[in-house]
């Protein structure tokens, strides 16, 4: 039984639920996350019987009356700003957006504005019926600063778990499925690739990630890709791909670190492919060598994302086309031949 009145839930245990963990119970028949459900009992929000439980662990043990009281959602410190978004999809669970490059998701270390978190706040914030008790969109995967192309980001506590669930088994189980292009230097071996290994943050600098075959250090990463189009110099010479990757997970910088992996890295990455900027030399007008060398961002973009909606269960699919920055750049590349 769940009842809500006046921002105070009602649940009436049954003899079926003798045996299971108080927040066990709660995360069964509310949509709160386990986080969530821990700070609530935790900050004396829940009554068993009338009496305040500060115990999670505390078994059901028959009949019993569970009330929680749902605290006022409290503002973080992040701020909304009016910063251009183009919101592709929006209802009152989701909203998927196309991110443009250069626009950092999520507030961290050294950046507290200017983010993709601050324009949500500003454009729904008055929507956001609170993720773990905070005012804030849900993040539940990101794309890096320079990476553009579709993200969701959920604006509930219910449509967030449903997703990160989904995001934590895109491509082996459920609907849900990333592809993203990528633009790289030179011509992988295959046409067609999996790409599996263990990526871990690498020990001489911590702003990046590194490839290791030992099965038992970092977290297993997994990359399909098929080659859509190949480029060649004047000398008709391999000079640059057209790749379209899919994620088997959703490791920090998985596609950029896998593909210099397999030797073809991703065309203006300043992380990954520096050692590869001399390709440029091969094109063979001047401008063009000097537009690419001026490139702000890697080529990388989310260009479909499908997956099921967390509250009605439909399949939804959002295609995006490369942004102008990188047709210029797939046009250079095609135009050199």
């Amino acid at each position: 039984m769940n009842k809500v009145l006046n921002n105070i839930i009602h649940l009436i245990t049954k003899k079926i639920d003798v045996g299971k963990r108080l927040d066990q119970y709660i995360s069964i028949n509310t949509e709160f996350s386990r986080q969530r459900i821990i700070n609530l009992i935790e900050g004396s929000y829940v009554k068993l019987n009338n009496s305040i439980i500060n115990s999670k662990k505390y078994r059901i043990k028959g009949e019993e009356e569970i009330e929680i009281t749902i605290p006022k959602i409290i503002d973080l410190k992040p701020l909304p700003e009016d910063i251009p978004i183009d919101i592709v999809y929006e209802d009152k669970d989701i909203i998927v957006i196309n991110k443009q490059a250069n626009l950092v998701v999520h507030p961290g270390a050294g950046i507290e504005s200017g983010t993709l978190v601050n324009a949500i706040l500003h454009h729904s914030g008055d929507s956001l019926s609170g993720i773990g008790g905070y005012r804030r969109p849900g993040i539940v995967h990101r794309l890096d600063k320079d990476t553009s192309g579709l993200m969701i980001v959920a604006k509930n506590d219910l449509s967030h778990n449903n997703l990160s669930k989904q995001f934590s088994e895109q491509g082996r189980t459920g609907k849900l499925e990333k592809i993203y292009l990528a633009l790289v230097w030179g011509i992988p071996k295959l046409r067609t690739h999996r790409i599996e290994t263990q990526i871990l943050r690498s020990m001489s600098d911590r702003t990046k990630m590194m490839v290791l075959r030992d099965p038992l250090k970092g977290r297993k990463a997994i990359t399909e890709y098929e080659t859509i189009e190949t480029y060649f110099d004047k000398k008709n010479d391999p000079l640059a791909s057209l790749l379209r990757c899919k994620l088997y997970t959703g490791r920090t910088h998985q596609i950029r670190v896998h593909l210099e992996h397999i030797g073809n890295p991703v065309i203006c990455d300043a992380k990954y492919g520096k050692g590869f900027n001399t390709k440029m030399k091969q094109l063979s007008n001047i401008k063009d060598q000097e537009i690419l060398s001026q490139c702000k961002r890697h080529a990388l973009h989310s260009e479909n994302i499908t997956f099921m909606h967390p509250t009605n269960n439909e399949i939804m699919t959002f295609k995006s086309e490369l942004p102008d920055d990188l047709k210029i750049l797939k046009n250079i590349l095609s135009g050199n031949q």
